[in-house]
């Protein structure tokens, strides 16, 4: 009831100083999200870096079981989808409270210290992303110094590359990046980040191509 008081309050203060079409009905910028932005995100979720190493994970499951595990977590996601939708806003589906975060969302749901439960849940998956996308890009820089380095040596060098310092620089960047202030809201970071995900899907669907050309000789 508080919450729903000061949400009120904080509509009509805008509504008095401000022009109240640039703010929400909870007193907060308004929103300027366009289905095409809201669909670069959901490409840029859905694929990632990991489509790089899906063809390796048909080739391990095998062509049966691994159609219906793709369709089983297509499904989980979709889910999910309509969870998170369904859990935006408090009671009402139209004017109940907005959650901005997840952890915002458990506590007006579950209330309670359930809120701390996920935030703890929270940080440790980006912690271990961070870990994990910090390894694979110093394993990716690696990779290409030693390319770089045996076509240079005509296969003459074995070509020994350390990943500390790749590991190093690319923590310094995140860092760096990390200082910006609402990197988030940059419309450039979208479009880029939709561009990434489909080149991964070219260079995966490129090297698929490449690699059973190699095995098979197509006549016409």
């Amino acid at each position: 009831m508080i919450d729903e008081n000061a949400s009120a309050a904080a509509t009509t203060t805008v509504s008095h100083h401000h022009d109240a079409s640039l703010y929400d009905d909870d007193g907060r910028p308004k929103r300027r999200g366009t289905v095409w932005t809201t669909s670069s995100h959901i490409i840029t979720a859905v694929i990632g870096s990991g489509v790089l190493s899906l063809a390796w994970s048909i080739a391990q499951l095998g062509w049966i079981a691994d159609p219906i595990v793709m369709i089983f977590f297509s499904l989980v996601t979709l889910y999910t989808s309509y969870f998170l939708a369904d859990s935006y806003r408090v009671g009402d589906p139209v004017t109940g409270k907005r959650s901005y975060t997840y952890m915002e969302a458990i506590g007006n749901i579950l209330g309670g210290k359930n809120f701390i439960f996920c935030g703890i849940m929270q940080y440790t998956n980006l912690y271990g992303t961070a870990i994990g996308y910090t390894i694979g890009a110093a394993m990716s820089m690696m990779a290409i110094a030693k390319t770089d380095c045996i076509h240079s040596s005509h296969g003459k060098n074995s070509c020994h590359v350390s990943g500390n310092w790749y590991i190093i620089w690319f923590g310094i960047i995140q860092l760096v990046f990390s200082q910006i202030p609402n990197f988030h809201k940059m419309g450039l970071l979208s479009i880029l980040a939709s561009v990434m995900s489909f080149t991964y899907s070219l260079i995966s669907l490129a090297l698929g191509i490449a690699h059973v050309s190699g095995y098979y000789k197509i006549s016409i």
